[in-house]
């Protein structure tokens, strides 16, 4: 499918994910800076087609980022798993030689730079941004070619195994993974992905990578808490116009005509729950497999603010969210 072009119009109202795919290759720089106001308008008027997403886009292989508002708008204490501990890994080298990302927009770079566009220069993994450090410029002195950027905006965590495949032919010595947000962000709760679905796959995404790559370590960012990017900007009329046309509808969508304050609060809950049991089977798959590091929850806990996010879409991570994401994984990765 060719990469949707921002006159195109939309084909259909059923779909709810944007027809944007990642090029792993692809190193493009990022746009110059609009501001906020402009970007939501040209969002609303000239990417309608695109913007009928659930998060993050088609991947290469089908088409593919809430609780209530009581508990998000003081910034509720999001722990969910964010107090278990990392599985025990005596053979951890906290300075890896080469890095491979895998996961979905977040690691693209989605909307970081420009409108409704990959920016992996300012991927808090293999970005080349000193605004945003991220592990290639802090572990790797900068050296792209001992980095590969194999996410692809909109997948989910089915689409883990096949980048892991991909991944274990440069047989780095460390794998990045955030992936959960678009199953999660469905146009209802009922098609999220169930948790033993969700586990399953992860798992077998890593035992992918370990076959050919066995002694390849793995980092596991949790997946952000969406019901603080919904308390984040559920009071910016841009960003409540761009929802509207379909940004994560089982957590953005605004309350729909006939559904009750009560029906739409308990939805939102819905998808946070889902998104701490994602977390806790990261947790748990991750603690019985040798090498690999769960970041405790420290990106479901991170108060990701308005300033964070990016100014196209208000949900995906700008560049200073980005610049959040690589410190908080270098913390994880270079510990003892």
């Amino acid at each position: 499918m060719r990469r949707p072009r921002r006159g195109d119009v939309p084909s259909g109202s059923a779909r709810y994910h944007p027809v944007i795919r990642g090029d792993p290759t692809m190193r493009q720089p990022c746009s110059r800076p609009r501001t906020a106001a402009t970007a939501a308008l040209t969002a609303v008027t000239t990417a309608a087609a695109v913007f009928t997403l659930a998060g993050c886009g088609n991947t290469a292989a089908r088409p593919q980022h809430a609780a209530g508002p009581a508990a998000t708008r003081s910034a509720p204490n999001a722990s969910g798993p964010a107090t278990s501990t990392a599985p025990a890994d005596t053979a951890w080298d906290p300075h890896p030689r080469s890095i491979a990302a895998l996961g979905d927009s977040i690691t693209r770079g989605f909307d970081a730079c420009s409108l409704l566009e990959d920016c992996p220069d300012a991927s808090w993994v293999t970005g080349n941004r000193p605004d945003v450090k991220s592990l290639t410029y802090r572990l790797l002195m900068g050296d792209q070619s001992r980095s590969w950027n194999l996410a692809v905006t909109g997948a989910r965590v089915a689409d883990l195994p096949r980048q892991a495949a991909a991944a274990a032919r440069h047989r780095p010595a460390l794998v990045t993974v955030l992936v959960g947000a678009n199953d999660a962000c469905r146009p209802t709760t009922a098609a999220m992905t169930p948790v033993g679905t969700f586990r399953r796959d992860f798992t077998e995404a890593i035992r992918t990578l370990r076959r050919t790559s066995p002694s390849t370590e793995v980092y596991v960012a949790s997946i952000p808490d969406l019901a603080r990017l919904w308390a984040a900007g559920q009071g910016n009329a841009a960003a409540q116009k761009v929802w509207k046309l379909g940004i994560c509808p089982s957590m953005l969508a605004a309350d729909a005509p006939g559904e009750a304050p009560q029906a739409a609060q308990a939805r939102r809950t819905a998808v946070r729950e889902r998104v701490i049991a994602y977390n806790t089977a990261l947790r748990d798959a991750c603690a019985g497999l040798p090498r690999c590091r769960y970041d405790a929850g420290t990106v479901f806990a991170q108060p990701f603010t308005r300033s964070d996010l990016s100014p196209w879409d208000w949900f995906h991570p700008g560049v200073p969210g980005q610049a959040r994401l690589a410190q908080l994984a270098y913390t994880a990765i270079t510990r003892p």
